[in-house]
């Protein structure tokens, strides 16, 4: 595996897991994911999967860090008011461990850049704040067949899939159609979040990322788990591929990328 002694030592507790092991810890050298935001979901999936030691990771996020954001995204600090969220992320990843490639995207992820921004990488994770985005991803990650972690919080719950879409495996639309009417869902800057309840569904997303990069356990392929911190109960269903679905289905019609506006939570 050609390990060196400072690799040896950073990643023994994963080496000593005998489903991961060192080759399973090579197989996350080699890895390259993207990142779909740096904010609540963003900052411990990004931390961990650095910790982790995947090799090659890129987050794109437009936002400045806000005194608002520290109460839940902990890849940012006090100091870092005002700075790009990615270069700050950043900056606290490779603070973890500096073996690693982090690319900073400090852009607005829309219809026309994301298919050449997460092509090339083994997976993409949506850790978006809004559901034009979230459809966005799930529709570039289906036409580039890049699997696909996402996740979304409100409030006090959160819920979390994995999208492989290979021929008889569901993606996002199947489960959910089409955004919300504008509206009907109020931001988090209305509603409120509990922050510790990202950190839970982010450290989900990371370890579902970790087990889709090595091959090990089983994944929430055509399952959606389901987070109520408020009442301590965590569930999950399972869900099919939709035959009449806009994008997957057997008639589709969406075709090409596009984006769908309207307005989202600030996670």
């Amino acid at each position: 595996m050609d390990f060196t002694d400072d690799e040896v030592e950073r990643y023994s507790r994963h080496i000593l897991l005998p489903e991961l092991g060192a080759s399973g810890q090579a197989r996350l050298r080699d890895a390259s994911v993207f990142v779909v935001g740096a904010g609540g979901l963003g900052s411990p999936v990004l931390m961990y999967l650095a910790a982790a030691g995947v090799g090659k990771i890129s987050v794109v996020d437009h936002d400045r860090v806000d005194r608002s954001n520290l109460q839940r995204q902990i890849a940012h600090d006090t100091q870092g008011i005002g700075q790009s969220k990615v270069e700050s992320a950043r900056a606290r990843m490779l603070a973890i461990n500096p073996n690693i490639e982090v690319i900073a995207h400090d852009a607005k992820l829309d219809a026309a850049n994301i298919a050449e921004l997460i092509a090339g990488h083994d997976c993409v994770l949506d850790g978006s704040d809004n559901f034009s985005t979230r459809f966005l991803v799930n529709d570039a990650c289906y036409f580039a067949r890049i699997p696909l972690v996402s996740a979304a919080v409100f409030r006090f719950e959160g819920q979390l899939s994995v999208f492989t879409y290979e021929d008889d495996a569901p993606c996002y639309r199947c489960l959910f159609p089409s955004p919300p009417p504008a509206g009907t869902v109020p931001s988090c800057s209305e509603a409120g979040v509990l922050g510790a309840v990202v950190g839970v569904l982010g450290t989900m997303q990371a370890t579902e990322t970790i087990k889709l990069l090595t091959g090990i356990g089983r994944i929430l392929k055509g399952r959606l788990l389901r987070h109520d911190a408020l009442n301590a109960d965590t569930s999950v269903f399972g869900f099919k591929q939709n035959p009449k679905c806009k994008l997957c289905g057997s008639s589709p019609s969406i075709t090409t990328l596009r984006s769908e506006t309207e307005p989202g939570c600030e996670v």
